[in-house]
């Protein structure tokens, strides 16, 4: 069993900054590509960071230059660092995983339950 497990979000004021994290864990044998996406209200889930096994990044465009992805391969963490906020950000997050599952094969797709992110005056 694999569970991904995110915090850090909450309400920011504009300008402000945030930093999420998802942590996975269970029986993980290894983990190759990390992501966030967002869901805003009545819009669809859209990537907002991915990173690979060879940190590699890539960033949607309203996020370049004020987001920053990184993984911390000995915790199987994944965080994101959001500075200079809009109010435009505001969404659910969520994080996604690909994964090996110990003594399972092949690559499977984890999605965290998702953190609230608020930015408003």
């Amino acid at each position: 069993q694999v569970q991904l497990v995110e915090s850090g979000g909450g309400l920011v004021q504009p300008g402000g900054s945030l930093r999420l994290s998802c942590a996975a864990s269970g029986s993980i044998s290894s983990i190759s590509g990390m992501g966030w996406y967002r869901q805003a209200p009545g819009k669809q889930r859209e990537l907002v960071a991915h990173i690979t096994s060879a940190d590699s990044t890539n960033y949607a465009d309203s996020v370049k230059g004020r987001f920053t992805i990184s993984r911390d391969n000995a915790k199987n963490t994944v965080y994101l660092q959001m500075n200079s906020l809009k109010p435009e950000d505001t969404a659910v997050y969520y994080c996604n995983v690909d994964l090996v599952v110990a003594g399972k094969g092949g690559v499977w797709d984890y999605w965290g339950q998702g953190t609230q992110v608020t930015v408003s005056s």
